[in-house]
């Protein structure tokens, strides 16, 4: 076994999602030596393209939302979104398509959003659109901070933070789903439908999740922007800026095993290869489901036991191509809708596929400026059950069927029709990302208490760590980030501990220190 001249490398990163990437830059900012090991060519995890005809097309997240988590980010490193990456505003947030015929666009003002729906379905719907947009804001606002900006939410805390707000109660419809909310606040079915799709961002079922959930429209309402070149530019431009700081970049580094004591803490890392990385802080932006099936090793597969059983999120079939399109006039964002939603809900449910799917068709070349090239980018997305739930057969033909002949009877049509190389299904993403079972959202988000049975970023191992969309606060690049700052709040403050100990020891070696905070469970952790 070789072993690595990085003898004095204080934080190894595994993995380049954007959990890992903002925490590199985090930390290289900070002043640790950070070293982050991919196991593939490129940055980005999920966040990943596929070359194409047209150039590389994105084959995973499509846009950029909640852009003040990466606002602060950029400040915090001294540097300004708006130097690294164009950023586009869209002014039609979704466009979306009904086997009757029917379409309705969402705007990036509520007014126009309103007057869109009155045209569409009447000024009653206009006047509940407007009604449930207001629950979502009070919900987005009413948690934000409580959950999603804080390290360790618990249940007993948020029991009492609505015990202070309590004008929180009757928004958040604790005994309901967001399918119950939905159809309590829109007589449309086809509304209901729609804001019902969102419980999809985060891998669940409209019929499972909380209706607290709800407030995943506010993220949207408040702003979709284009990265102008395609998503993986946001984490080229993240790579660029912890190298810049610092941090050091290996890729095609497969990391076989992390070594960690439960009294001493993290060792090393051995890499395929035999390479032995010491490391005394370890942060894992994978699944954490990896750690607990041994994945990497026995010394950390009680890390995270919740994992084990746990349910887990939707998969997908993506195909990422490039193809010239005839038919319906696209935005960027395009939803393709199917007759009776719950039937096909109730099939993922069942681990199975229905032949005729609601589809997303992400158009990457329009909402841009200037006319759309030929051929163009496209990404398209259909629900599909994690592997846990249904061993999924690649079978290309089936999904090609599915997906465009779906889309045909809506008129659109691409030449040429995309091969196998462009498709992507539940079985590859288990293949890309190792313990997922498929699953692109880790831990299913439905049960009022699954945001609080999610892994922290803190360990029982002193100085492993947790980031990434199945850790706190879950899936989505904005969430994701800020796992990746909840980590590096919790690895600064745990080396400040520790070096605040070692310089209180007395003469004679005794040490009035306490112990390592990173050797405690944060509050709400199960991991």
């Amino acid at each position: 076994m070789t072993r690595s001249r990085d003898d004095n490398v204080r934080v190894v990163i595994v993995g380049s999602g954007i959990a890992g990437l903002c925490a590199a830059a985090r930390l290289a900012h900070h002043g640790p030596r950070v070293l982050v090991l991919e196991r593939h060519a490129t940055p980005g995890g999920k966040m990943r393209s596929l070359p194409s005809a047209a150039g590389p097309v994105d084959a995973g997240p499509t846009v950029l939302t909640l852009r003040g988590v990466f606002d602060e980010l950029f400040h915090d490193l001294g540097e300004r979104l708006e130097d690294h990456l164009t950023l586009i505003p869209q002014r039609i947030l979704a466009r979306h398509f009904w086997p009757d015929g029917s379409r309705l666009d969402l705007h990036d003002t509520e007014d126009d959003s309103a007057e869109a729906i009155r045209a569409f379905a009447g000024s009653r719907a206009a006047a509940q659109f407007r009604t449930f947009s207001a629950r979502a804001r009070t919900l987005f606002n009413g948690f934000d901070a409580p959950v999603m900006q804080a390290p360790a939410p618990s249940l007993p805390g948020l029991a009492a933070h609505v015990m202070r707000n309590p004008h929180l109660l009757r928004p958040m419809a604790p005994l309901s789903t967001l399918a119950d909310v939905l159809n309590h606040s829109f007589d449309d079915p086809r509304l209901a439908q729609l804001f019902g799709r969102y419980a999809t961002y985060v891998g669940g079922s409209p019929y499972h999740v909380p209706g607290l959930l709800a407030l995943i429209w506010q993220a949207e309402a408040a702003g979709v922007w284009v990265v102008h070149g395609g998503m993986h530019r946001l984490a080229c431009a993240l790579q660029d800026l912890a190298q810049a700081r610092g941090a050091e970049f290996r890729f095609g580094a497969h990391v076989e095993r992390i070594e960690a004591t439960p009294q001493d803490g993290t060792r090393a890392v051995l890499l395929a290869d035999g390479t032995r990385i010491p490391a005394d802080t370890v942060l894992f932006n994978g699944d954490p489901k990896a750690l607990a099936t041994g994945a990497l090793g026995p010394d950390c597969a009680h890390v995270a036991p919740q994992t084990r059983a746990a349910p887990r999120s939707l998969s997908a079939e993506v195909w990422a191509f490039a193809a010239t399109p005839q038919g319906p006039d696209l935005a960027h964002h395009n939803v393709f809708f199917r007759d009776d939603p719950k039937s096909e809900f109730d099939a993922l449910d069942r681990g199975a596929l229905v032949p005729d799917p609601t589809l997303y068709v992400c158009a990457q070349d329009r909402g841009q400026p200037g006319p759309s090239g030929a051929p163009e980018r496209f990404e398209i997305i259909a629900n599909a059950p994690p592997l846990q739930d249904a061993p999924h057969k690649e079978d290309h033909e089936q999904c090609q069927t599915r997906t465009f002949r779906t889309l045909a009877r809506f008129g659109l049509t691409f030449d040429p029709t995309p091969e196998a190389a462009a498709l992507t299904t539940p079985a590859g993403f288990d293949r890309l990302f190792p313990a997922s079972d498929g699953s692109l959202y880790g831990q299913s988000p439905h049960g009022m208490t699954a945001a609080f049975k999610r892994p922290t970023a803190r360990t029982a191992i002193p100085g492993l760590y947790l980031a990434g969309g199945g850790t706190h606060p879950g899936a989505g690049v904005p969430m994701a980030a800020l796992s990746g700052r909840h980590a590096v709040a919790a690895i600064m403050q745990d080396r400040t501990s520790i070096s605040t100990s070692r310089k209180t020891a007395m003469p004679g070696g005794t040490s009035t220190g306490s112990a390592p905070t990173g050797a405690a469970r944060s509050a709400s952790s199960r991991s």
